[in-house]
């Protein structure tokens, strides 16, 4: 198959690699056509994987279990990126001048949150770990994250999860940080995930994908500054922290863990998404991370 393989980015930190490969001809010294299909949301991203308009997309490992309820149709190939020390994915931030400060003061103060997401998943893992009882955590689904972002700055709502960097942008403009998945790395990882038909017809392509990103990651972690233009080209980084904003690490040659995958799933049972566990070998392989 000569097409492009073509791939679903949101217009996050998380896609950085993809365009930095691309722009250093990666995916070309790895024999592989690849093609970006920008998407502004996640519902649109699902709906092109549904019509197998794609390949492969960037997401997370609820939106994978998801596609593979009733039969599996995707496997997740790789993790994209994951919250380090200093290094969050999302943050729990209380609106300027609500004087929350400790996990503690958000027992029933709602959470403006995305319902079903990866978002209200790290929201109630964070608060766990916390000590936040699950009967005083409350949540209001405000799916649209800038709208999220303008509601908690005017303090129409106390309190939000939101993703870095916009994050990091609410809190240069006064909002106060709560708890974020720095300090509980693991809840928080976004993942590439193709179609099974894309692994089982076109494999070496895949491989070559990985090798090209790979690449990338290990260009960033090496001189995160040196490929800021181009992030700020790619990624959308609010304007109050477009040239302090930190460029994360990313992580290399590596999937999730059976025991996040647990977690997840757990969490989806609970909340009605899933009626039983989806075995973590039929969702997750890591037969085409470079070696």
């Amino acid at each position: 198959d000569t097409k492009p393989l073509k791939i679903a980015l949101l217009p996050i930190l998380d896609s950085f690699p993809f365009y930095l490969a691309e722009a250093k001809g990666y995916f070309e010294k790895q024999g592989v056509q690849v093609q970006a299909v920008p998407v502004a949301s996640g519902m649109d991203r699902d709906q092109l994987m549904q019509s197998g308009e794609i390949n492969g997309m960037l997401n997370e490992m609820i939106s994978s279990a998801n596609f593979n309820r009733e039969q599996i149709r995707v496997k997740i190939v790789s993790a994209a990126r994951q919250a380090y020390p200093g290094d969050p994915l999302f943050r729990i931030l209380a609106a300027p001048g609500s004087h929350i400060d400790t996990p503690g003061k958000l027992a029933g103060v709602a959470i403006g949150i995305s319902k079903n997401t990866i978002i209200e998943y790290v929201t109630d893992r964070l608060l766990a770990q916390e000590n936040i009882p699950a009967a005083q955590i409350e949540k209001q689904s405000i799916p649209i994250i800038p709208e999220r972002y303008q509601l908690l700055m005017q303090g129409r709502i106390k309190a939000a999860t939101l993703p870095d960097p916009l994050a990091k942008s609410a809190m240069q403009a006064g909002a106060d940080l709560v708890v974020d998945d720095a300090k509980y790395p693991r809840y928080s990882m976004s993942v590439l995930t193709f179609r099974l038909q894309t692994l089982e017809k076109r494999p070496g392509d895949v491989r070559g994908f990985l090798r090209a990103w790979d690449l990338a990651a290990a260009d960033i972690n090496a001189s995160p500054e040196a490929h800021r233009e181009l992030l700020l080209k790619k990624i959308r980084v609010p304007k109050n922290v477009r040239h302090s904003y930190k460029i994360p690490a990313y992580p290399r040659k590596k999937v999730p863990q059976p025991e996040q995958w647990a977690d997840v799933m757990d969490w989806m049972i609970s909340k009605g998404l899933l009626n039983q566990t989806l075995p973590y070998e039929d969702c997750v392989t890591s037969n085409f991370l470079p070696q």
